[in-house]
């Protein structure tokens, strides 16, 4: 029986980001703004074709698969990228809060600066819909946040952990994710994140943190050819 986490995007859809949720029955995605992601009940390309008809041109979507997936020739793949899923096992630790704050709409554009810089993954105008953003600042300054991702229950991802270069090493991105854990535990559900295959030391401090390699997923950003 395939696991709820092989097929993260679809299920989130279908559950903790259903309010969300474009598309078919077979076939769902959120809005561009929100975030590329889109999601099959199986990767038949009569599902490819399907969203071929359903997305517009110009925007390029994410698909995510357990395995090297067969994208069919009426689709570019922009990039590839091999990702490690990592599920938390760990429990809740105390986390320093008072410097933790509420991000809203009025910081979306500090938002969107910072993971320009920081390129933690894709991020939009809407992607704080997804909810439960934090940040901290220097002064009026966003220097670090995190936020969630992908809900597809009873698990939550964790996701735009990042840090202004001029920040590093004050501990913040570890804060903030701990602050995250500590969140979704208390909601019932089970933390879990992707991270880059070769980006060693945040591999390490998520380890550290209660995380686990639960397997391989490649994510690959797609566009429709003409």
């Amino acid at each position: 029986m395939e696991h709820v986490l092989d097929n993260p995007a679809y299920n989130a859809l279908n559950t903790g980001n259903a309010n969300l949720a474009n598309g078919t029955d077979r076939v769902k995605y959120f809005d561009s703004e929100v975030s590329p992601f889109i999601g099959f009940d199986d990767n038949f390309p009569a599902n490819f074709e399907k969203l071929y008809e359903l997305i517009p041109y110009e925007r390029p979507v994410g698909f995510v698969s357990p395995i090297e997936a067969e994208i069919p020739k009426q689709w570019q793949v922009i990039y590839q990228v091999p990702c490690f899923q990592m599920v938390h096992s760990g429990d809740p630790n105390h986390v320093d809060e008072s410097n933790l704050i509420v991000l809203t709409d009025r910081h979306i554009p500090q938002m969107v600066a910072l993971t320009k810089l920081t390129n933690p993954g894709p991020f939009s105008e809407r992607t704080i819909d997804f909810g439960h953003y934090r940040g901290i600042f220097d002064g009026d300054k966003l220097v670090a946040m995190a936020g969630q991702r992908m809900n597809p229950l009873p698990y939550a991802e964790v996701s735009a952990v990042c840090t202004h270069p001029d920040y590093a090493g004050k501990g913040y991105a570890k804060q903030l994710l701990q602050w995250q854990v500590n969140r979704i535990i208390a909601e019932g559900n089970t933390p879990f994140l992707h991270v880059k295959c070769d980006n060693e030391r945040p591999i390490k401090i998520y380890e550290q943190m209660g995380f686990a390699i639960r397997c391989k997923m490649y994510f690959y950003i797609l566009k429709k050819n003409s």
